[in-house]
């Protein structure tokens, strides 16, 4: 009996050592906002569950050491039990509590990442169009009218807002230090947002598994001061080569590539799902309304090149 009872805490003390020798727990070490909204929704859910755990093992080596089997006459007859009300009760509510507090602050810190960050209201974000292809990812400024692959720079203390898509199959948009992870699809954009807080390189990657380079479908993010930003900005406008339409379609089709950088983007020849979907809604109000989100995303953006 001793040994079923210790086999659960040893299994779990064995993958616990074994699990934190993989890589650091970077969900834990985060270095913006969002993030740490995400990281406490997620030791919060820690805490509860190894309490309720803690409960449950405590009950368990009660009930076998007080029900362990004993030796009683051949005649022995258990006497009957009747149902407890106040038991019944008790383990029905409980776990409604813990599930109807837990999804309440699930729902909040979901809606809460889903906008701008707190402290934040006043800046205007950068806006970036983050789009995967087999199996790299494709980073474009159109404040800046620039494109980057496969590692994007940002500035520290100002909101950013991907706009996530795909020219392939779906993917998913994770940089763990800074804000949760998002799916890109083929045919419509999804935002996510964000803002580092210390300067640094924090690693982002796909999250869904989608083929034999998955692996290789990871990028750096580097977190800069906004003048760094800014002189790195123009270094890349005056001194690499435009992206041409030849040159994007010839990425696409290469499977790994390592990192380049263009002074133009492929927004101008191949724009973002968000830019063109009357051809998937085919109705005026909606037509309307995604021009509209059109000329913000494309504010800033030299349409000339």
């Amino acid at each position: 009996m001793k040994k079923k009872v210790l086999i659960m805490p040893a299994l779990m003390a064995f993958m616990t050592m074994i699990l934190s020798g993989c890589q650091p727990l970077m969900v834990f070490d985060t270095k913006g906002p969002n993030a740490k909204t995400l990281s406490n929704t997620i030791i919060l859910s820690i805490i509860v569950m190894a309490f309720i755990l803690l409960v449950v093992y405590v009950l368990f080596v009660f009930m076998l050491s007080k029900y362990r089997a004993s030796k009683q006459p051949s005649g022995y007859e258990p006497p009957h039990e009747e149902g407890s009300t106040k038991l019944e009760v008790t383990w029905t509510v409980i776990p409604i509590i813990i599930v109807t507090v837990l999804s309440i602050v699930t729902i909040f810190t979901t809606s809460k990442v889903e906008h701008q960050q707190t402290g934040y209201e006043n800046k205007k974000p950068l806006v970036i169009y983050a789009s995967s292809s087999d199996w790299k990812w494709h980073f474009s400024y159109p404040e800046q009218g620039i494109e980057t692959v496969n590692y994007v720079n940002i500035p520290t203390d100002r909101p950013i807002e991907f706009r996530l898509y795909s020219f392939g199959p779906i993917t998913s948009f994770w940089i763990p230090q800074l804000a949760g992870q998002k799916y890109a699809m083929s045919d419509m954009v999804t935002k996510i947002h964000l803002a580092a807080d210390q300067e640094g390189s924090y690693m982002g990657r796909n999250s869904n598994f989608n083929g034999k380079e998955f692996a290789q479908m990871e990028f750096e993010t580097q977190a800069m001061s906004q003048a760094d930003f800014d002189k790195w900005a123009k270094e890349v406008k005056a001194n690499e080569p435009k992206l041409t339409e030849a040159k994007f379609k010839k990425l696409l089709k290469t499977s790994v590539v390592g990192r380049e950088s263009f002074s133009s983007t492929h927004l101008s020849f191949s724009p973002a799902p968000e830019m063109d979907m009357s051809k998937h809604s085919g109705e005026s109000n909606k037509k309307d309304s995604h021009n509209m989100d059109n000329m913000d995303g494309m504010e800033g953006m030299d349409m000339s090149k």
